[in-house]
């Protein structure tokens, strides 16, 4: 792995790390200037990570587009705009680090819009994870080849295929049971509420805690992470 290469997976790694501390909103750190140091730094990564991907944008209209390259713009062009919303209502709601520019008005439409810009971000970051760890999901999604004849392989690899295939089964049946996990908190946690603005504040169940929180939030990412995989990996081959 080169150092770009490298560096682009740090970016990624933190963004999406600070991301899910963010869709906790206050109750993480009761002091809600945290929550604007970290959104700050949030929007920082975006930029460095923007301009580390800029000929990608450059070439936006250069090009023919199949059916992958439209999927993978519509996610990337989405995810900028929630990007876009969710700094302009981030500084009006700011009470700390942006009071400077005494913005007055259009708080009630930056609280509603932080709120669903927030998760609609959530939800295609996951959707644009999924176009980036195709190595890591399919080893978890697809065994490894049964097709192969034990005779021609030749001592202790003839062995391992058998084991080989049963870890690639389990990985398959852990990551079924997670993403199931992941439809259960995605409707537990009332995300899909948010995103239709069916509920328009916030609620955290200080009860379950943090850690469980952060479980379900996980689990959402890799639900619709490894459904962007496959449709993705399906609009390659041509099959959609």
């Amino acid at each position: 792995m080169t150092k770009p290469q490298r560096l682009r997976m740090t970016i990624d790694i933190t963004m999406t790390i600070l991301s899910i501390i963010l869709m906790g909103g206050n109750y993480l750190f009761p002091a809600d200037i945290v929550h604007e140091i970290l959104g700050v730094g949030l929007f920082v990564l975006w930029g460095v990570h923007i301009a580390l991907n800029r000929r990608w944008y450059g070439a936006i209209f250069r090009g023919n587009y199949n059916p992958y390259r439209v999927m993978q713009t519509v996610i990337n062009c989405c995810i900028l705009i929630c990007t876009i919303f969710l700094m302009i209502s981030g500084i009006i709601l700011s009470n700390h680090i942006f009071t400077f520019l005494n913005i007055q008005g259009g708080l009630g439409f930056a609280r509603i819009a932080h709120l669903l810009a927030s998760h609609w971000y959530y939800l295609f970051m996951s959707l644009h994870i999924g176009l980036h760890v195709g190595m890591i999901t399919n080893k978890m999604c697809h065994p490894a080849p049964i097709n192969c004849h034990p005779e021609l392989v030749s001592g202790s690899h003839a062995e391992e295929m058998p084991k080989q295939v049963r870890h690639d089964k389990l990985r398959k049946i852990l990551l079924a049971l997670v993403c199931a996990y992941g439809i259960y908190a995605f409707i537990a946690r009332g995300v899909w509420k948010y995103l239709i603005l069916r509920q328009q504040f916030f609620f955290f169940d200080l009860e379950c805690g943090y850690i469980l929180f952060a479980i379900d939030y996980i689990s959402i990412i890799i639900l619709f992470a490894t459904l962007s995989h496959l449709l993705a990996k399906s609009l390659k081959k041509g099959k959609l």
